[in-house]
């Protein structure tokens, strides 16, 4: 028995150790970081159309994480600069997302603020682009006779509009594109701003053993 507890404590210690270096110290790291200077708080309807974009698993398909140059061509794309730790400050959770089947939309306030595009886009994207796999989002629309004072009418063009009547917003529509309109990160980032540049080393460190090799030859 006696022979295990020094593995045992080993292996506890290496627990320790690497729960220290690799959770709790990034986490007190980025906990420091407030938010980046000129980024607000969410609205109330913001903060609504979240919940809504949060619900319907936008986040499997699209990114709110816009990457630097070294390691994609994000800003070409039209995307906005890299993203840092403090624009987040207000996402809980946070909708980085892995995928990118669709556009980031970190920025897309910024690219396309028309609530009247977003809205049609959502009621049905190929109405938009006839390319586009994105699915449409009828349930967050309603088919009336008539608009009431105060609806909101998707505009559509008449291959994909109702025969009689009007399609309106309804409240999680028009939250979900107040949300995505507030999508601006057009201010500068702070110049100590936490980002992951993991890829754009590891090229580095690719590139400079490329070098070597070249040189040695």
């Amino acid at each position: 028995m006696n022979r295990y507890l020094p593995l045992a404590i080993t292996a506890l210690a290496i627990l320790a150790m690497a729960t220290l270096f690799l959770v709790i110290a990034p986490g007190m790291q980025i906990g420091a970081q407030g938010p980046s200077p000129g980024l607000n708080p969410y609205t109330e309807a913001e903060a609504r159309g979240r919940d809504v974009y949060v619900s319907m698993g936008c986040l499997y398909c699209h990114s709110q994480q816009p990457r630097s140059i070294a390691q994609a061509p994000d800003a070409e794309r039209g995307w906005g600069r890299a993203s840092v730790a403090g624009d987040y400050a207000y996402d809980n959770p946070h909708q980085l997302g892995t995928m990118r089947t669709g556009p980031d939309l970190m920025d897309i306030g910024d690219r396309l603020p028309s609530q009247g595009w977003q809205l049609t886009h959502l009621y049905q994207p190929r109405a938009i682009s006839s390319w586009s796999i994105m699915p449409a989002y009828p349930y967050l629309f309603e088919h009336k006779d008539k608009a009431d004072p105060g609806d909101v009418v998707v505009k559509l063009p008449p291959a994909y509009a109702p025969k009689t009547g009007v399609i309106v917003a309804k409240q999680d529509a028009l939250d979900l594109v107040t949300y995505l309109q507030g999508m601006k990160r057009q201010y500068a980032p702070p110049a100590d701003g936490l980002r992951d540049d993991g890829y754009a080393l590891i090229a580095a460190e690719q590139q400079k053993q490329t070098d070597a090799a070249k040189a040695s030859n």
